[in-house]
């Protein structure tokens, strides 16, 4: 595979659970243990409060999803991410700035007085 797999596992950011898998690439878990059984991924079980999953090296996840959906879905699914992140940024901020505009108004209303 041409990975440093045993760097990869300590490496900052050099492996995901399969829950960060799903999530960031859209992957099924099904997906996830076929590319196990079948070689394509190595993992190591960890537990997280009790509550066992499957750690994977990145690298690897995103090889196989080179492989099974070609080169544009990793790009693709970053930008999709991306959008998400900022989409929810957006909210937040809209959020944010309805509460100071109402902040504003009783400020004014107090200063009228």
């Amino acid at each position: 595979m041409g990975v440093d797999v045993d760097s990869a596992w300590h490496t900052k950011g050099g492996t995901l659970s399969d829950k960060s898998a799903r999530s960031e690439f859209g992957i099924t878990q099904e997906e996830i243990i076929g590319a196990v059984r079948a070689g394509k991924l190595q993992y190591r079980i960890n537990t997280m409060c009790g509550n066992p999953y499957l750690k994977l090296v990145r690298s690897e996840v995103e090889a196989f999803l080179d492989e099974k959906y070609g080169d544009n879905y990793l790009a693709k699914k970053k930008v999709e991410n991306e959008l998400a992140q900022t989409n929810k940024e957006l909210r937040k901020l809209k959020t944010q700035v309805a509460a100071l505009e109402k902040r504003k108004a009783e400020l004014r209303d107090i200063l009228d007085m």
